[in-house]
């Protein structure tokens, strides 16, 4: 095992098998040095999770965590892409968030946060990057927020 999924023990966390596309999509796609991770939601055991509106049905903290279980899920297609070795990412290029809120709602990079920290966390110096968080009126099966990575590999 390598230091970052001795990172993954250390947070308790077991990255599930990566979701399986549901349309004419893949997970993940490597292209050079570069892997984009399709848009991951918050599914967790096989179930949807936190399923409504940041501002409505969650606070700008439960939002976080939504987003973090959406990082995890994208380890999860990042670990499928590099064949199971983690030690072969380089860094995280971006992420882009999404956000499922009220149309009052302003705080979408705090939601955000919750995966971005969880990669830093995760990756260290590796973790840092680029990023946007937006809003939107309405995300797939109505989810809090859905998240997409690019990541560097060697």
């Amino acid at each position: 095992m390598g230091k970052i999924q001795d990172k993954l023990t250390a947070l308790g966390i077991t990255l599930p098998e990566p979701a399986a596309p549901v349309a004419n999509y893949v997970g993940y796609v490597v292209t050079g040095k570069l892997v984009f991770i399709s848009g991951q939601v918050t599914l967790k055991d096989g179930k949807f999770e936190y399923i409504g509106k940041v501002g409505k049905d969650f606070s700008v903290e439960e939002g976080a965590q939504a987003a973090r279980l959406c990082a995890i899920n994208i380890l999860a297609q990042l670990k499928a892409a590099v064949g199971g070795d983690l030690e072969r990412v380089q860094r995280c290029v971006k992420l882009g968030g999404f956000v499922n809120a009220v149309p009052e709602f302003t705080d979408h990079p705090k939601v955000i946060n919750g995966a971005s920290d969880l990669i830093v966390e995760v990756l260290g110096d590796k973790g840092k990057h680029a990023r946007f968080a937006l809003g939107a009126g309405s995300l797939p099966l109505n989810v809090a927020c859905e998240i997409d990575a690019v990541f560097e590999i060697a």
